[in-house]
């Protein structure tokens, strides 16, 4: 992985985790852009890209399977990480508990999305995986600061959660070089179970991030500009896959 890539996929959980430090409420309409912008981003670059790309390969009569895998399993670890993939923040009062099934489910769910980065490193996967955790990591510096960690221990484990998709890209390039298996043949199933995670977190995005789920012109404007920017990067792209 070029050190730009890795760069833009750490520094954007980390900067996006200590930006709690700095922002007073948790409820900030910036962020709520942010995280139209990035669903709307995520969705496109899916259909666009990964979703054919998935396909392309000689099990693709399998493919379906490993969507649903993913998607199933982002409704599992939604069950212990209450949402923060999509950017949800809830309180929890009065406790002092180090918040265990919400780091374990949140980095699982970051190590996975790094692994298909070994095969095809499509700048417009890694972009993806990025914005969606700058919302992410804020809600999780949150809940972790509800649970009265000190600031230090905040700031550690905002940088283990950062450190995971890059983490899932090296432990699956060394499974694709027979480093430590090789197992390359399952590399489009892993994007399935990707692709399925993606689906789901980017359509909650979408439609539950507002009131009465209704889009608002400032969400609707974040939306619009999201598939834009994808739509772009489609077309820069030359349609490769």
């Amino acid at each position: 992985m070029e050190f730009w890539k890795f760069a833009v996929l750490f520094l954007c959980a980390f900067l996006g985790g200590l930006a709690i430090f700095m922002v007073k409420s948790d409820k900030s309409q910036l962020l709520k852009l942010i995280l139209s912008f990035s669903g709307s981003y995520l969705f496109a670059i899916t259909v666009m890209h990964l979703i054919p790309d998935a396909y392309s390969g000689t099990d693709a009569h399998e493919i379906g399977i490993f969507i649903l895998i993913g998607f199933l399993l982002q409704v599992f670890l939604e069950q212990f990480s209450e949402g923060i993939e999509h950017g949800h923040i809830h309180h929890h009062s009065h406790t002092h508990s180090y918040p265990y099934g919400i780091m374990i489910s949140l980095c699982l769910h970051a190590f996975l999305e790094g692994m298909p980065l070994a095969k095809d490193q499509h700048n417009e996967l890694i972009f993806g995986i990025a914005l969606h955790h700058i919302p992410a990591a804020f809600a999780l510096a949150s809940i972790l600061m509800q649970n009265h960690l000190t600031k230090s221990r905040v700031i550690i484990n905002i940088s283990l959660f950062a450190i995971m998709a890059p983490l899932g890209y090296y432990v699956s390039l060394g499974l694709s070089n027979g480093s430590i298996g090789g197992i390359e043949t399952y590399f489009n199933k892993i994007m399935g179970i990707v692709i399925g995670i993606f689906l789901h977190i980017s359509t909650t995005i979408l439609f539950e991030s507002s009131a009465d789920h209704k889009i608002n012109k400032r969400k609707m404007v974040a939306v619009l500009i999201g598939i834009a920017v994808a739509l772009i990067g489609f077309y820069a792209g030359g349609h490769e896959h």
